[in-house]
């Protein structure tokens, strides 16, 4: 009896050590398994980083390989755009006002077809002003010295429009030399044209007849 009761305890102890031994070594399965796909991950995560240096290898070595022509091509391309924004290439502006300048000042000189629609529209109240009767200085100032001064009015803002043009252009800096001898004269004939459009306005140069002479 004690001898098969001997023999289960060391059967039970036989199949526990072999249970445990195997255990162990599905642990140490485990573990492997676990090392080898670290180890798989890491060497996939090498890979990705080689492949990428490459590709930056790759574009600086294309870079490097590319035509003179082609980076002269893009040089020149941005010169350009900045030619073009410079202060030289807009200077367009400052000769169109230049030349307005010179215009304004000889319709100032000259006259304008606008100073003449004004007086003829003064002489016309004038007239009616006094066709129920009025002396004759009130007829000359209201049918004559109206219009002459209405015309000079006029012939004084083109002059004065033509100043203030041409002294704005000759106070823009690296500006040819044509254009600011343009302006200069703009400048200056609208200075003559001022100046004859109130002396003409306020009769400094020539007063009103009357009725005496």
């Amino acid at each position: 009896m004690d001898t098969k009761t001997t023999e289960k305890t060391a059967t039970s102890k036989t199949d526990e050590v072999a249970a445990g031994t195997s255990a162990e070594a599905a642990e140490a399965a485990g573990t492997t398994q676990d090392a080898g796909t670290t180890q798989d991950a890491g060497t996939t995560q090498d890979a990705g980083t080689a492949a990428e240096a490459g590709t930056v290898e790759d574009t600086a070595a294309e870079l490097l390989d590319a035509p003179d022509d082609e980076l002269d091509g893009g040089l020149d391309g941005e010169l350009d755009g900045e030619e073009a924004l410079s202060p030289e290439a807009t200077g367009i502006g400052a000769a169109a006002a230049a030349v307005v300048s010179a215009a304004l000042s000889a319709v100032a000189l000259t006259g304008t077809w606008t100073g003449k629609v004004v007086a003829e529209r003064e002489t016309l109240i004038g007239q009616i002003k006094t066709s129920a009767g009025g002396t004759p200085a009130q007829q000359i100032n209201e049918i004559y010295g109206d219009a002459w001064h209405s015309t000079a009015l006029v012939n004084g803002v083109f002059a004065l429009l033509a100043v203030i043009v041409g002294v704005l252009v000759l106070t823009l800096p690296r500006r040819p030399l044509w254009v600011r001898a343009v302006a200069v004269a703009g400048a200056v004939l609208g200075g003559l044209g001022l100046l004859l459009s109130v002396g003409t306005y306020f009769d400094l140069f020539l007063s009103l007849p009357t009725t005496g002479s």
